[in-house]
């Protein structure tokens, strides 16, 4: 009988850290470009960095809301700037981003989107190399914790604390349509915050949600409202996604039992927990999720991460067997593979960014 192989720990190609002279900034989201050039990182101080995908040196910024709040006219601080510095709110955080499909029928290239838990959550279209914001939509008594693009770029959804997913038009930034609720039967929405949500692959009408209310909502925009729940996964970051065929949801739960879940997207029925730790395994501890998905094109593999154990771990989707463990010393917030399969990220919270290839495993 063929024995599990111990788990491949992956050393980091590099590490993009804080500046020396600032208080790190959790890192919120990391993600890269359509074409694998960049990688896009938000923190929790509400800033945007674009950083160059290959060496990891940081090409542009973004939303540097302190430098232009507390800069003084001279360019210079002076005590009354100090004092200013000190008695203002942080910055809230910027929760989630994403690049605008390569395939957006929009002349403007290089875009990517934003949304931030301000109380009244901002969805920001920002042009990457000249540093400007090309649009703003304000979620009125909303904070926004998620956002996601269809594959063709023309439509995206956002998500949060009033337990709303919201769907827009790219080309025209409206309003299309709001999803909540159910059919009160056997659906209901949701009942608490929303910390992710995903359109299905080959089907806009389509949507994905789930937060702190234990449920995944399977969305219909069609009908307005959630055509199926699935009962069992606490989500609390960017951690559920679906396989290419849109075939099983996967999600990656904040508990120390029944983290990691693949889940049929047709019935809502459970099709697998994949252990966290091998059976027989010397610590029986689970990690409590903030992150998780699957490898493009073809969901080979799937990473995810999260705190107690401050790790992220690459399963292969198939066998559901460990491959590769990362060790970092506060806990994993986003997770993200490119586009070729051939390297991912993690980011955390120490305010670092690691970026690492994948080892062949077969």
């Amino acid at each position: 009988m063929a024995t599990e192989e111990a788990p491949v720990k992956i050393s980091p190609k590099y590490v993009i850290k804080p500046a020396k002279d600032v208080e790190p900034a959790e890192v919120f989201c990391c993600k890269f470009s359509p074409d694998d050039q960049n990688l896009a990182v938000s923190y929790a101080d509400g800033t945007i960095r674009v950083f160059n995908a290959e060496t990891g040196s940081e090409e542009f910024t973004l939303n540097n809301r302190k430098e232009e709040e507390f800069a003084s006219e001279d360019g210079g601080e002076g005590e009354d700037d100090a004092l200013i510095r000190a008695m203002k709110p942080p910055c809230f955080p910027t929760t989630q981003v994403r690049w605008r499909p390569s395939g957006s029928e929009s002349r403007t290239k290089n875009v990517l989107i934003s949304v931030n838990a301000e109380n009244d959550g901002e969805v920001q279209h920002w042009h990457i190399k000249s540093g400007k914001c090309l649009h703003t939509i304000e979620e009125k008594d909303n904070q926004i914790f998620c956002l996601d693009y269809y594959h063709t770029g023309a439509l995206f959804a956002t998500a949060g604390r009033d337990y709303k997913v919201r769907v827009y038009d790219e080309a025209t930034k409206r309003l299309t349509t709001t999803l909540e609720g159910g059919d009160f039967q056997k659906t209901a929405g949701h009942s608490n915050r929303v910390f992710s949500v995903k359109f299905h692959p080959s089907n806009p009408n389509l949507i994905v949600s789930a937060g702190w209310d234990n449920t995944v909502q399977v969305w219909d925009t069609r009908k307005g409202q959630s055509i199926r729940s699935i009962y069992g996964a606490y989500i609390c970051g960017d951690a559920v996604d679906l396989n290419h065929d849109g075939s099983e949801i996967l999600t990656a739960s904040y508990r120390t039992t029944d983290t990691l879940q693949v889940w049929d997207f047709g019935t809502g029925s459970l099709k697998q927990t994949i252990p966290w730790r091998p059976p027989g395994h010397l610590s029986s501890a689970e990690c409590m999720a903030f992150a998780a998905q699957y490898s493009q094109p073809d969901s080979r593999y799937i990473v995810a991460g999260g705190s107690q154990n401050n790790e992220a771990k690459v399963f292969d989707a198939k066998t559901y067997n460990c491959l590769g463990v990362v060790s970092t010393p506060k806990p994993v917030f986003t997770v993200d593979f490119n586009s070729k399969c051939n390297a991912f990220v993690i980011g955390s919270a120490d305010g670092c960014v690691r970026v690492l290839n994948m080892p062949k495993f077969h």
